[in-house]
């Protein structure tokens, strides 16, 4: 009989150990000069891009607790008070989650206690320990910049690239060793945003991604990005360099019908800008002198805006001086044009040869004029 109580007793013991937790339990302790009632805000991002409040809770004695119901892992924020500058991320899952913070630093909060969120904070300890790396970087800039040392300056923007490149390679290095992380998925879904992983490794690292992490919201968003990049590639090839420019007809600036075959110069240029680009703004300058340098030798420029209103294209022509033929649908990025030559972003060009085979794409500044003077001189 005893050997059968305590093998109930075991039973039951693997049982508890092997059952998901139903629910979840944020404690917090805050310390700093805080008032009871302060309260602690537990949001995450909604429509816009804006945080949206999911409970709320107040203080006291320097501690705080939120209890409910996680459905999948997801990340969320946690704000104290009604100042939306000061706040940590948080994995919203089911379990015991502790948070120690000092109030006024809550970037820097210790979270612990359930997987995601200890696989967050190993993540949080390596990227703190490079951005300190970056920010040491910075800070000998502004003093190279401020005592105008040239020398030091370059040598620092050589190892601020480097760092960038490092940074970027630790990120990704995390992704590959952490298949199981949120955060992973996070990350991966920043990089395809900011466009920091080429769009043929993004699928591997997707891949690597555990089956739980795919299905996240953010990994199922990954897999709809995934197509849209693999139709992105396909239609890439109908533009690639040695392929005929796609013909168009588009209305110019009087609302007369220009066709890119009547506009082809010995060299033209397709220029994709918009007066709201600020980029394409800064660029203006350079294709105006080399436009003006090398129009006679034959080089024309076409330039396709992807304005929102007709008077902020027309007003932005004017103001940079941009003498050279211009068509537009005023349809942003729906721009028949636009969506014929796969632009996503802007500024993007295309440089033709007279027969209207793409020769060169996105060539700016010296690089530009440099292909130009070889083409024609």
């Amino acid at each position: 009989m005893k050997n059968l109580f305590l093998a109930l007793s075991i039973l039951i013991t693997v049982i508890s150990c092997n059952q998901k937790p139903e629910g979840y339990t944020i404690n917090g302790t805050l310390t700093g000069d805080l008032e009871d009632g302060t309260e602690i805000f537990l949001r995450k991002q909604g429509e816009n891009n804006q945080p949206t409040d999911v409970d709320t809770t107040t203080v006291v004695n320097g501690k705080f607790t939120f209890t409910g119901i996680a459905g999948e892992p997801e990340i969320h924020y946690l704000f104290v008070g009604q100042s939306t500058q000061g706040y940590t991320a948080i994995i919203l899952e089911n379990g015991e989650i502790e948070l120690t913070a000092q109030k006024d630093s809550l970037g820097l909060a210790k979270i612990q206690g359930t997987p995601q969120n200890d696989m967050l904070a190993v993540y949080f300890k390596k990227a703190q320990a490079m951005s300190q790396k970056g920010m040491a970087i910075q800070k000998d800039m502004q003093t190279a910049n401020t005592n105008r040392d040239q020398v030091v300056m370059n040598s620092l923007n050589d190892e601020m690239r480097d760092f960038q490149e490092e940074y970027k390679t630790f990120e990704i290095d995390f992704i590959k060793e952490n298949p199981n992380a949120l955060i992973s998925a996070l990350l991966l879904e920043k990089a395809i945003a900011q466009r920091t992983v080429e769009n043929k490794d993004v699928q591997g690292l997707y891949d690597s991604l555990s089956l739980q992490i795919k299905e996240t919201k953010v990994g199922k968003n990954i897999a709809k990005q995934l197509e849209a990049i693999k139709i992105k590639i396909e239609n890439d090839k109908a533009t690639a360099i040695g392929m005929k420019a796609p013909e168009f007809i588009a209305p110019g600036l009087n609302g007369e019908q220009l066709a890119l075959k009547d506009m082809l110069g010995k060299i033209t240029l397709i220029d994709f800008w918009a007066g709201w680009c600020k980029p394409c703004r800064l660029e203006n300058p350079n294709v105006v002198a080399v436009y003006n340098k090398y129009h006679k030798k034959g080089l024309n420029v076409v330039g396709v805006s992807l304005d929102k209103t007709a008077e902020a294209w027309k007003a932005a022509i004017e103001k940079d001086g941009l003498t050279w033929n211009h068509v537009s649908h005023i349809q942003y990025f729906n721009d028949p044009i636009a969506k014929l030559y796969n632009v996503d972003a802007i500024p993007a060009a295309f440089l033709l040869d007279e027969n209207g085979v793409i020769i060169a794409k996105n060539l700016r500044g010296p690089a530009l004029e440099a292909k130009v003077a070889e083409l024609l001189n």
